[in-house]
């Protein structure tokens, strides 16, 4: 495969172009200015004429760099104005908050463009996906899994389709999402516009490229990997009891508007999201036990200043955009530089700027020394003026594994021994029916319920005064001598047929009994 570089001896920065030179229309301009970008960023200014020629295009560029209106603006310009019909353009992500985001971005873009986009992803109902589908979509963005499942049906087609994107191709490498990747190409056009983003560039991507692109255009961005320019890095040494204490004394002081804080599990971000609530904080959380619904909505308050804190696991890493996050918080310290990179990089987005602050527990030191030298470039230090650090802890914040696992085998045993209990006391139960205890009261019972004497249509019932055998309420009256006044004619209407109703035509029911009952609206009508 014949690989030309989209390179020049003298580099554009992106500062000496604005999106109006890149040849799109005023309704794009407009949406680009409502996005917030002031000038193209790099791979921007790079990536969007070779699109718009229609080439085919394998690209590397780090988080936070603009890929996202990148690849979408070309692909607005190329849709928009043509007949509906099928998806168009699809875009492939690997995780379900990308292709959330990523719909995000294309709503704002195409919002003059009468485009309609959808996306498609597992964890939630398919149905309204279904129903997307059938009733059609111009650009589908979507996970690998769930489209995938979507194509076994006949409501899926993509026989119109113009556009193919695989964003974060590296991330759906490591997620395993190669050979799905592979049959959804197979079910594709052969004719049609493909590009591939992607971190880094191993092997398997380079081999997935050759399949699946044609004569294609190669730009790097920024192969080193680093964290953007506008993020201010600092470490605050803390004992690990107290970093809970500390993080809330830094929000209280510099108020920041948006907070994200990263934790090593979700055990730890469940304990951080309660105490800061018991601060007073508007606190969300997401991780890999939500469902959702429940991120849904955690990202919903995020966004719109209900939660100004959200507490989540690298879950969230990749394809959180949130425009104006002020502040990251690295509660532990990343498991590696580009953890670091993927987590920091969550602001100081598109030439924007944010902090970055790490905690750093004593044991966390070599860690962090390791992110360092990842990134090329020394953390500061710093201490939190007047904060106590020789205050003495109040409990634990991380329950130990030990005894987490402890205490579920306990509630599991517990269980266990419930239902243990329980099957014994039902086997009982059927051992007495077996053997015939209980068997003759219960047939007793069962046989005066049915009614197995019967005269007239009335149950026979014990007679309290004699003990004997209850005679049918007619023969009891009958026998009494007892006679009451015709009931009105009217009443037919309202007691129908049967052995009931014969009783209460004939009288043999007095009217008080009936009034009693609820039967008194024909007595109202008597002359």
């Amino acid at each position: 495969m014949n690989v030309p570089s989209h390179q020049s001896d003298n580099p554009v920065t992106g500062a000496e172009v604005s999106f109006s030179g890149l040849g799109l229309p005023p309704v794009l301009l407009h949406a680009v200015q409502k996005m917030g970008y002031a000038r193209p960023t790099p791979i921007q200014h790079r990536a969007i004429p070779v699109l718009l020629e229609g080439r085919d295009l394998m690209a590397t560029a780090v988080t936070g760099s603009g890929k996202t209106a990148a690849f979408l603006l070309p692909i607005l310009n190329r849709l928009a104005g043509r007949p509906p019909g099928g998806p168009r353009a699809l875009i492939l992500a690997p995780t379900r908050e990308l292709a959330g985001q990523i719909l995000e971005h294309f709503r704002v873009l195409a919002a003059g463009t009468g485009l309609r986009g959808a996306a498609v992803y597992g964890g939630v109902s398919a149905g309204p996906q279904e129903q997307a589908l059938r009733t059609g979509v111009d650009v589908l963005v979507a996970t690998p899994g769930r489209l995938l499942d979507h194509l076994q049906h006949a409501y899926a087609k993509m026989d119109r389709l113009e556009c193919l994107v695989l964003d974060e191709a590296d991330r759906m490498l490591d997620m395993g999402f190669i050979p799905d990747i592979r049959r959804i190409l197979g079910r594709l056009p052969v004719k049609r516009q493909t590009m591939l983003f992607s971190a880094t560039l191993p092997v398997t991507i380079m081999e997935l490229a050759r399949r699946m692109l044609r004569d294609p255009v190669t730009i790097q961005i920024e192969t080193q990997p680093a964290p953007a320019r506008g993020i201010t890095h600092r470490a605050y040494a803390v004992p690990t009891e107290l970093k809970t204490r500390l993080l809330a004394e830094i929000l209280r002081r510099e108020t920041p508007r948006r907070v994200l804080a990263f934790t090593r599990t979700r055990h730890r971000a469940n304990r951080l999201a309660d105490f800061l609530a018991n601060q007073g904080f508007g606190v969300a959380r997401i991780h890999g036990s939500r469902s959702q619904s429940q991120r849904d909505e955690a990202m919903k308050g995020f966004r719109t200043g209900r939660y100004p804190v959200l507490v989540a696991t690298d879950i969230a890493a990749r394809g959180l955009d949130v425009t104006g996050l002020d502040l990251v918080v690295n509660f532990d310290v990343p498991g590696s530089a580009e953890d670091y990179i993927h987590r920091v990089g969550r602001t100081a987005r598109a030439d924007a700027v944010g902090c970055a602050y790490t905690l750093v527990a004593p044991d966390e030191e070599d860690g962090l020394r390791d992110v360092e030298r990842g990134i090329g470039r020394k953390i500061y230090r710093e201490r939190v003026a007047e904060f106590d650090y020789q205050q003495p802890a109040q409990g634990r914040f991380e329950v130990p594994l030990a005894d987490r696992i402890a205490a579920i085998r306990a509630r599991k045993s517990e269980d266990r021994a419930r239902a243990r209990a329980k099957a014994e006391r039902r086997a009982q139960a059927g051992q007495r029916d077996r053997t015939g205890q209980g068997s003759q009261s219960k047939h007793q019972s069962q046989s005066e319920r049915s009614g197995q004497n019967r005269t007239g249509g009335r149950v026979a019932r014990r007679d309290r005064t004699t003990g004997g055998e209850e005679q049918p309420r007619q023969d009891r009256l009958s026998k009494r001598g007892e006679t009451h006044p015709p009931p009105p004619p009217a009443l037919a209407r309202y007691v129908g047929r049967g052995p009931v109703a014969e009783l209460i035509m004939s009288g043999q029911i007095p009217e008080q009994e009936l009034r009693r009952g609820g039967v008194d609206r024909p007595f109202k009508h008597r002359k």
